[in-house]
């Protein structure tokens, strides 16, 4: 078993940066930025900048609403901060849980382990990516 779970743990490591490396290889992003238009428009045409930053703005509202679209008023600040840290824990309790697994010689089920090792691989996976 301790192979799967080896197995388990480079995978959630290499794969996250594995696929951020092929997105940004063979996905180029294009170069028509709103930052590259900014700049473009400041030294070229001043006089329209006040516009597109504040058609970018509304494009940038309208994507928010989008995304916040089941949101329904105005969040808690508990909610907002438990939805936050919801990973975090999950991730700290699996390595605790672990831990004290094996301190105390406390036998662990195979699959609750796999799945501790799947999502603190692939956590610290994430942190390996180039840049987020």
């Amino acid at each position: 078993m301790i192979g799967i779970d080896a197995l388990i743990a480079v995978g959630g490591l290499v794969i996250p940066p594995l696929f951020d490396f092929v997105k940004k290889k063979f996905l180029k992003k294009g170069e028509d930025t709103p930052e590259a238009t900014i700049s473009s428009l400041a030294t070229t045409k001043p006089e329209v900048l006040p516009e597109y930053t504040n058609a970018l703005s509304k494009l940038l509202e309208a994507k928010v609403k989008w995304f916040n679209r089941d949101v329904v008023g105005q969040i808690y600040p508990f909610i907002a901060s438990w939805r936050a840290v919801i990973r975090p824990f999950v991730i700290t309790f699996a390595i605790l849980h672990i831990i004290f697994s094996w301190a105390f010689q406390i036998p662990l089920d195979p699959n609750v382990r796999s799945f501790y090792v799947a999502i603190i691989s692939e956590w610290f996976g994430e942190r390996l990516t180039l840049d987020k």
